[in-house]
């Protein structure tokens, strides 16, 4: 290469590794991202914000089944997700409601000074973690799709639900009733919906099919019915109401 046309380069060069460092790359746009609203109505008034008066919409699950799908639900290889927990602290189970994939574990750590007995026989998944102490873990399976309702033998008041479902394209609504659902690609698919405090043949009524295209990336407004006479009293393990623990040595508190 000929000296004087080198020399000239090596100034360009510099010039353009200080303008990289100076101007970071744009951030990466989130891949087939899919959003859509949600409304919460009052059954008995048709008004919005139906409880409180406030416009809480958050906790309604969206999920997307394809089209195609067929066979026996798998977890979904390709997503990469945190391991799911489900807290027992200060007598509550954190977060209240937990969605995951069919096939994935869920851990149920106890970090409260006191013992808990975490079950499920409502639905969804059944099972029975027993009494486990302070500072250990239990895990369950999620292994077919439903809605599990969990409740502590110990504790009336701990709850919490487990929505398990056979796709890798679903979202939780927010405060604000906005629904984010990442990685979906183009294709048509049957929408599904649940909400704690809806009455199941509303949500039914909630399911419909969508088509999801590069220049339609958002879902229609969907409207859930707030049930007005909703009530989470349940019985214990036993089908019994609750009653205080024998002395066994421990202090369930």
């Amino acid at each position: 290469m000929n000296r004087f046309i080198f020399e000239r380069m090596i100034p360009a060069c510099l010039w353009l590794a200080a303008l990289c460092l100076l101007c970071p790359p744009p951030a990466p746009a989130q891949d087939a991202l899919l959003t859509g609203e949600v409304e919460i109505v009052n059954a008995s008034t048709g008004n919005h914000g139906a409880r409180s008066g406030k416009p809480d919409a958050s906790s309604v699950v969206v999920w997307l089944i394809p089209a195609d799908h067929t066979g026996p639900p798998t977890l979904a290889s390709h997503v990469q997700r945190p391991v799911p927990q489900l807290v027992q602290h200060n007598k509550t189970i954190e977060p209240h409601l937990l969605v995951v994939e069919v096939g994935s574990t869920v851990q149920f750590p106890n970090r409260d000074p006191f013992f808990h007995n975490i079950f499920s026989l409502y639905e969804g998944q059944a099972f029975d973690l027993g009494l486990y102490e302070a500072g250990s873990t239990r895990s369950v399976r999620f292994d077919r799709p439903g809605v599990s309702f969990l409740f502590c033998n110990i504790h009336a008041e701990m709850s919490a639900v487990v929505v398990a479902v056979e796709t890798p394209h679903f979202g939780v609504s927010g405060k604000s009733g906005r629904v984010e659902i990442p990685n979906v690609p183009d294709g048509h698919y049957t929408m599904h919906v649940w909400y704690e405090r809806s009455l199941p043949e509303d949500l039914k009524n909630l399911t419909r099919g969508v088509t999801i295209t590069q220049s339609m990336r958002s879902l229609d407004p969907i409207r859930v019915t707030d049930n007005p006479n909703y009530n989470l009293a349940h019985k214990n393990k036993y089908g019994q109401d609750y009653v205080p623990p024998p002395d066994a040595g421990y202090n369930p508190q």
